[in-house]
């Protein structure tokens, strides 16, 4: 049980709560979860497999007249699945990636109107623009460009502006690679001919991947760090942040803003490296570090691919499996989580891969290296209420004969209040059922006391807030 003064109470005994449970040793326990329903996962044991049984890789979503679909790359090419009212998954066809290998290990997908743009980072490999308008049925490959988009690393699509980021590509001419280009912007004003307006930065190797929003484009750099710049004008961007010197720095590898464009997450993708919470400012966008937080980290744990919604960060988050944290209050929780990997490896970079958290029905895929494609449920319901309202007893100094409660936040609806003397002298008691407030009669004498409020949490531990009362 946990003793605390109301200020920050919520926040800080979560905390507390989860730095204890992330300080026990990683173990292999089976395929634990908290707050997460599995639905479905799909496997196929036949695909060539790559060392340690790397078989997956990237994992996104797609929304078509009502129906929700899954694609899920792979060594050999790119699943495209069915989401049923049954929370099954069911597997409508299958394109053949140009190049399919045990040595395929990086394979993005992301969507734009009714296609699918696909590539590969390894081998002689292509661009695929795969054609869904005519799914639930088969699928086809529209477009197939082997030589300006040989390779590539990452895809992001700005949907608003029809423009197509390319990051790292080494292209080929006559079947020989060519150097690394660190980006690629394209037109997709004709979605099955992308059309080249920007190649760069030039002062940087590479550009791991990207996240637009409103033409401000955050350029995740590797080892260069974090950089903004503005497309409003995509052939001549306007550069407008650098971050390249911070706390937990490490190989820059992804991020993504939050609906509200309050809030950005990213991650570097290095043993022991935290994942980062920043603020966005309203006026130059900017981005400012305002929180370093994540899991098993001192474990050399690494983070990989994150999506952001206003009230959480889901990340795929290699051997730890899937994580699911609260990013409202004042220090980011983590409230759920499933272990895609239950093995313990010594190697941090196998299991859960990508994440996608953005379809209609609330249903989230996660994509492991080695255990397929998952469906999970995300039991919302337990932290659909504000979680920076803190409990408050009022009024305080009380002058009156009524004493109020409120619980503030509507996830605690059953309580019990006691009040002492401070010299451990019990007044009263009085319990609460199904409401987040509640009213005391009490005839107190001057001085002050102590109000407990007593409750049991969504994680079954009980807590108590102690408020000091003042009665004049």
């Amino acid at each position: 049980m946990f003793y605390l003064y109301v200020n920050n109470f919520y926040y800080l005994t979560h905390l507390l709560i989860f730095i204890a449970l992330c300080s026990l040793p990683f173990v292999s326990i089976g395929q634990s979860s908290l707050n997460i329903d599995l639905l479905d996962n799909w496997q196929d044991n036949s695909l060539l497999a790559g060392p340690s049984g790397v078989q997956y890789n990237d994992c996104w979503g797609y929304t078509q007249s009502g129906e929700e679909y899954a694609l899920l790359g792979s060594t050999e090419g790119t699943h495209i699945f069915h989401i049923g009212d049954d929370n099954k998954l069911q597997l409508l066809d299958f394109v053949p990636g140009k190049y399919q290998s045990t040595l395929v290990v990086h394979r993005d997908i992301k969507t734009y109107q009714n296609y699918a743009y696909v590539v590969c980072d390894e081998g002689n490999s292509s661009l695929q623009i795969i054609d869904l308008s005519t799914l639930p049925n088969s699928v086809s490959v529209v477009t197939e460009n082997d030589s300006t988009f040989t390779r590539v690393h990452n895809l992001f699509i700005d949907e608003d502006n029809a423009l197509m980021y390319a990051c790292s590509i080494t292209p080929s001419v006559g079947g020989v690679l060519q150097g690394l280009i660190s980006m690629q912007v394209y037109s997709l004003a004709d979605p099955i001919n992308p059309a080249l307006v920007f190649t760069g930065p030039a002062d940087v190797p590479e550009v791991h991947d990207a996240y637009v929003r409103n033409n401000l484009a955050y350029l995740s750099c590797g080892f260069d760090g974090l950089r903004l710049y503005d497309f409003s004008n995509p052939s001549i961007p306007i550069y407008k942040q650098n971050i390249n010197l911070y706390q937990d720095q490490g190989y820059n590898h992804q991020g993504w803003m939050s609906p509200d464009g309050k809030k950005f997450v990213f991650g570097d993708e290095t043993n022991g490296k935290r994942l980062k919470l920043c603020s966005v400012s309203n006026t130059t966008n900017q981005l400012n570090i305002e929180h370093l937080f994540g899991t098993n980290y001192s474990e050399n744990s690494v983070p990989h691919n994150v999506m952001v919604t206003d009230h959480y960060a889901y990340v795929a988050y290699y051997n730890e499996g899937f994580r699911i944290y609260n990013i409202l209050g004042d220090y980011p929780i983590e409230v759920a989580h499933y272990d895609t990997y239950p093995e313990d490896s010594p190697f941090k970079m196998y299991g859960a891969w990508g994440v996608y958290a953005a379809l209609p029905s609330g249903r989230l895929l996660v994509s492991d290296r080695q255990y397929g494609l998952f469906l999970f449920d995300f039991r919302r319901e337990l932290f659909a209420y504000p979680f920076n309202e803190e409990i408050t007893v009022s009024p305080n100094p009380l002058q009156g004969e009524t004493l109020t409660i409120r619980t503030g936040n509507g996830g605690i609806t059953d309580f019990t209040v006691e009040i002492n003397t401070l010299s451990g002298q019990k007044v009263g008691d009085w319990t609460f059922n199904d409401q987040t407030f509640g009213e005391i009669p009490v005839q107190l004498s001057r001085g002050y006391y102590l109000v407990s409020i007593i409750y049991t949490d969504y994680l079954g531990e009980e807590m108590k807030t102690v408020v000091k009362l003042s009665v004049i």
